[in-house]
């Protein structure tokens, strides 16, 4: 039996998120901290379709009800990352919970997302394509020190012969420095950042499920780095990273995301996604360095008419970004972060 259900109560959370863990493929963007945060902070309505067989969970595909300045709903699962899609048992379930939320998005004006992994795609098929870089953790830090290559330690250690130190937390205690990084180089970057509210609630939420970890990389009392990670078991996520870009002689990158990899592999998680990038490009090579793997990513937009719009694989380039971008920048920084996090709830990338 499918079932659609919004705002599910305590019990059928905990029920999901006990079946999450125990699958193989699972993200952390899937635990029921994520669309809930985006409910609290956005007032995108969370819901979940659910498939039962003689009463026992089979699996389940979490979504929030969006909607664009001028109301128009659309149905995403998930969105503000990289992927939802469901979880179940077998590959039937997959397909049925698919068709159920296709269909649920033939009842809103702008139809629906799905945003998926795939595996079929290989060698110059992902050229210029959207990837996930993951990469299998060994059991402790030691043994992930030794796999790396010389050059890569000898960075490691250039950030630490510099003077920069670590900080973590498993708390929210660190949201405040996190997000003084993150809107530095949003404006830097000339793209509307995320509220100050969103993280406070995604911190708050993840860490309620002891699932969150916060780092940060100082230079004497200068917050230089920081990154903001999810983990659910046995699986990690970094939806966020920055550095403010006068360090980076410093190479505050290198220190925050071996400090990161360090505190994982030390705490029983076994598979860290370093996020979203393009095949070939910078951040993709960068977190290639550290032995990740590209997995292609596959959104796919439903029309109301539950038809699929039709795919481009490489998206081409924009002439107007790069203006938007140039404007973005030109703007004082307090002016760009409360103009840009309230623009930013309606951009679900």
């Amino acid at each position: 039996m499918i079932e659609v259900v919004f705002d599910e109560a305590t019990s059928l959370k905990q029920e999901l998120d006990s079946f999450l863990v125990q699958r193989p493929d699972f993200s952390p963007y899937q635990h029921s901290a994520w669309r809930h945060s985006v409910a609290a902070a956005y007032g995108f309505a969370a819901g979940v379709i659910t498939y039962r067989s003689e009463g026992q969970l089979r699996g389940f595909l979490p979504f929030n009800r969006v909607h664009d300045p001028f109301g128009r709903q659309q149905v995403v699962s998930l969105p503000f990352c990289d992927l939802g899609a469901a979880i179940a048992m077998d590959s039937s379930v997959i397909a049925q919970l698919e068709q159920a939320f296709v269909q649920l998005g033939t009842t809103v004006i702008r139809g629906c997302e799905l945003r998926q992994q795939v595996s079929e795609l290989e060698g110059t098929a992902l050229d210029g394509r959207k990837v996930a870089m993951q990469l299998q953790l060994p059991n402790n830090s030691a043994e992930l020190l030794a796999s790396y290559v010389p050059k890569l330690r000898s960075q490691i250690k250039k950030a630490e012969k510099n003077g920069l130190t670590v900080e973590i937390a498993t708390d929210p205690s660190l949201v405040a420095q996190f997000y003084r990084v993150y809107a530095a180089n949003m404006h830097r970057l000339g793209s509307p950042p995320h509220s100050l509210k969103w993280f406070e609630q995604v911190a708050a939420t993840y860490a309620a499920a002891d699932s969150l970890l916060l780092c940060v990389v100082k230079y004497a009392d200068q917050v230089v780095g920081a990154g903001f990670v999810l983990r659910v078991g046995s699986r990690a996520v970094i939806p966020w990273a920055s550095t403010l870009a006068e360090y980076n002689h410093l190479a505050p990158n290198m220190l925050l995301y071996w400090s990161i990899q360090s505190w994982l592999a030390d705490h029983g998680i076994h598979y860290f996604d370093f996020g979203r990038s393009t095949f070939g490009e910078g951040t993709y090579r960068f977190k290639k360095q550290w032995g990740a793997q590209p997995v292609p990513l596959k959104w796919t937009k439903y029309k109301t008419t539950g038809q699929p719009e039709v795919e481009q694989a490489t998206a081409a380039p924009s002439r107007v970004r790069p203006l938007l971008e140039t404007i973005w920048r030109t703007l004082p920084e307090p002016m760009m972060t409360s103009l840009g996090s309230k623009l930013r709830r309606y951009i679900t990338l």
